[in-house]
C-alpha cells in the first residue's frame, strides 16, 4: 500500500511544479548574432538572453546559444528557470532598501520608491523587475550598457537585499523593534525641524 502513496505524492509533485512553471513570465532581453569561421567560411548562430520569473518575488536569468532563434531562447529560458532566486519585497511592491550592484564594468543603483512611481529603469533592468513582481522602484545605470552586466549587477544588489525579519533573526530581536527604530530615523529629521521651528519662534520673546 505504501507504492501508490508514493506515486500520489511524486504525481501532485509534479503538478505542482507544472503549474509554477506555466505561472512564470519570460522576458527576452537580448539577441545577438554569433559566427564562427571555418573552412568553409562561416557558421552562424543566435546567442539569447531570458528573464524569467513569478512576478511574486522571484527571479532569475540566463542565456543560450543555438543554430536558431527558437532553440536559442529555449535553452537561454530553461537556464534561467535553474538559476532562480528569491528577493524579499516590502507590500509585495518595492524594496526594502536603497542598495548598489556591481559585475564587471556594470554598476547600478537602485532606490526605493512611494506608490505610484512605477518602473524608471532602462530596458534590461525593467526586464528583471517586471519578472520579479515590483511596482515601484527608481534606478540608474553608472556604469556598462552591456545587456549581460546590467541584469548579472542588478541581480548582485538584489541578492544582498536584507527585509526586517532577516535582520531581526540575525540580531535575536523582534520585527517591530526592526520596524520601530527604521520609523524613528526617518521621524527624526522631522522631529528637529519642529524643535528648530519653536526654537526661532521662541527667540525674539526671550531677547525682548
Amino acid at each position: 500500500m505504501a507504492r501508490p502513496e508514493r506515486n500520489s505524492r511524486s504525481d501532485r509533485g509534479r503538478e505542482q511544479r507544472g503549474r509554477e512553471e506555466s505561472e512564470l513570465v519570460e522576458k527576452l532581453v537580448h539577441i545577438n548574432r554569433v559566427a564562427k569561421v571555418v573552412k568553409g567560411g562561416r557558421r552562424f548562430g543566435f546567442a539569447a538572453l531570458v528573464v524569467v520569473g513569478d512576478q511574486r518575488g522571484r527571479v532569475g536569468f540566463g542565456s543560450g546559444k543555438a543554430r536558431e532563434v527558437p532553440e536559442a531562447i529555449r535553452k537561454a529560458t530553461e537556464a534561467a528557470k535553474k538559476s532562480m532566486i528569491r528577493i524579499p519585497l516590502r507590500e509585495g511592491r518595492t524594496l526594502h532598501h536603497d542598495i548598489r550592484g556591481r559585475h564587471g564594468a556594470g554598476r547600478v543603483l537602485i532606490r526605493t520608491a512611494q506608490a505610484g512611481t512605477g518602473i524608471i529603469a532602462g530596458g534590461p533592468m525593467r526586464a528583471v523587475f517586471e519578472c520579479l513582481g515590483v511596482q515601484d522602484v527608481v534606478t540608474k545605470s553608472q556604469g556598462s550598457s552591456n545587456p549581460y552586466n546590467m541584469i548579472r549587477a542588478t541581480l548582485d544588489a538584489l541578492s544582498r537585499q536584507n527585509s526586517p525579519r532577516q535582520i531581526a533573526a540575525k540580531r535575536g530581536l523582534k520585527v517591530a523593534d526592526i520596524v520601530a527604530r527604521r520609523g524613528d530615523v526617518k521621524a527624526a529629521p522631522a522631529a528637529e525641524a519642529v524643535d528648530a521651528v519653536q526654537n526661532a519662534d521662541a527667540a525674539p520673546a526671550t531677547a525682548e
